[in-house]
């Protein structure tokens, strides 16, 4: 059967909640998410037809496991049910990296043995917390990472070299503190138990370093495809200054750095910034520079310098951008703006504003990001109108 025609047949999907498509086809999944992109820029744009994926099973490269007890008393991994704190158990998932839930299930067995209680997040009690896994798509390369109450460790060299004579595969391990009594994942310190406590993965040609904290997409194969059309929309030449705000650590600007005269990313989180800086130096970027910014200031500050700007790319969170950074981008008015959004939603609230202000939005393109899930990303073209 052609993939797109597959039902994604989970058992656990009543109950998990995470793939909210999970009953419908892929195709008609796609025409789905078309129809939803196309009726929220319905008047601005036209909408070119969704890229999908030729299978879209098992793409997440970053896997999250949450752990706990069953009544037995037995450890299990899982998910949070949607909107609870209640773990679902889950030996495996159909949109999840198969590697990552083999060695999450292998760490899950080695528990007892190793004596190492999992963490009661009612009493507070408790050693580890969560894995967290990610894989790199095209290096292969595995990082695991686990989130416990305590940096001190009992016996841990005989767990790490009893946990990668099982896996070989795997080229790092992390032990990450979070003794904060959040939902969040991560904390702040950690310290590496086996190999350099990073891995690296590759996009349109660039190489990238992974850390535990870094952001990078979970699914590689529609990131090249969304990062190349974002780059196709912004018709470089190799003469233009190009800006990419919301830069994050600077992915989607350095696989478009080969095409312009200089690249300037702006991103306010300072340790993004600084994995930008590396990963410019690990591909030997020299026309790039990275700054720690609000994005919106520092595109005043380059109008009121009279710093002439060709194409913004811009990739805000899901809530989109403010008016105070869509003003500043009407002050410095560059020929193209690529708008890359993980929200249609606004997406749709934010383009008409540009368009008020001087731009006509010329075309856009879903790009499945995320299959079973309501989640899609869009790339939009704004391009300078001519005052008339």
């Amino acid at each position: 059967m052609n993939t797109r025609e597959q039902r994604f047949n989970c058992p656990v999907a009543a109950r998990c909640g995470g793939c909210q498509l999970s009953r419908m086809n892929y195709q008609e999944q796609l025409r789905h998410k078309q129809q939803k992109v196309e009726q929220l820029l319905s008047g601005l744009c036209p909408v070119e037809p969704i890229i999908g994926m030729e299978n879209p099973f098992h793409y997440r490269n970053k896997v999250h496991a949450v752990l706990s007890v069953d009544k037995r008393g037995t450890p299990i991994s899982g998910v949070y049910a949607m909107g609870t704190h209640r773990v679902v158990p889950v030996r495996s998932c159909l949109i999840e990296d198969r590697r990552a839930d083999r060695i999450i299930q292998t760490i899950v067995a080695m528990l007892p043995k190793f004596k190492l209680r999992i963490y009661n997040e009612y009493t507070h009690r408790g050693f580890l917390r969560h894995i967290l896994i990610r894989t790199g798509e095209k290096t292969g390369q595995i990082m695991v990472v686990l989130v416990a109450t305590s940096l001190e460790f009992p016996g841990k060299k005989a767990f790490v070299a009893a946990l990668v004579e099982k896996h070989p595969e795997i080229t790092t391990i992390v032990l990450n503190l979070n003794q904060r009594e959040t939902s969040m994942v991560l904390g702040k310190k950690e310290t590496i138990l086996y190999g350099p406590g990073f891995m690296e993965d590759e996009l349109c040609g660039k190489r990238f370093r992974i850390s535990p904290q870094s952001f990078y997409q979970v699914n590689a194969k529609q990131t090249e495809v969304l990062y190349r059309k974002a780059i196709e929309y912004a018709s470089l030449t190799g003469r233009e200054t190009l800006l990419d705000a919301y830069c994050g650590t600077g992915t989607i600007g350095l696989c478009a750095s080969d095409g312009v005269k200089s690249l300037i990313g702006v991103e306010l989180n300072a340790d993004a910034v600084r994995d930008a800086k590396e990963n410019a130096r690990l591909n030997t970027v020299t026309n790039a520079k990275f700054v720690c910014d609000d994005a919106g200031r520092f595109m005043v500050k380059m109008a009121r310098d009279g710093f002439p700007l060709d194409v913004l790319i811009m990739d805000p969170p899901r809530a989109g951008s403010d008016e105070k950074f869509l003003s500043s981008v009407l002050t410095l008015m560059p020929e193209r703006i690529v708008y890359v959004s993980c929200n249609p939603e606004t997406l749709a609230r934010d383009a008409a504003f540009l368009v008020k202000g001087g731009y006509k939005a010329v075309k856009a393109v879903p790009v499945d990001m995320f299959p079973c899930t309501e989640h899609v990303e869009t790339v939009m073209l704004l391009s300078r109108q001519e005052a008339r």
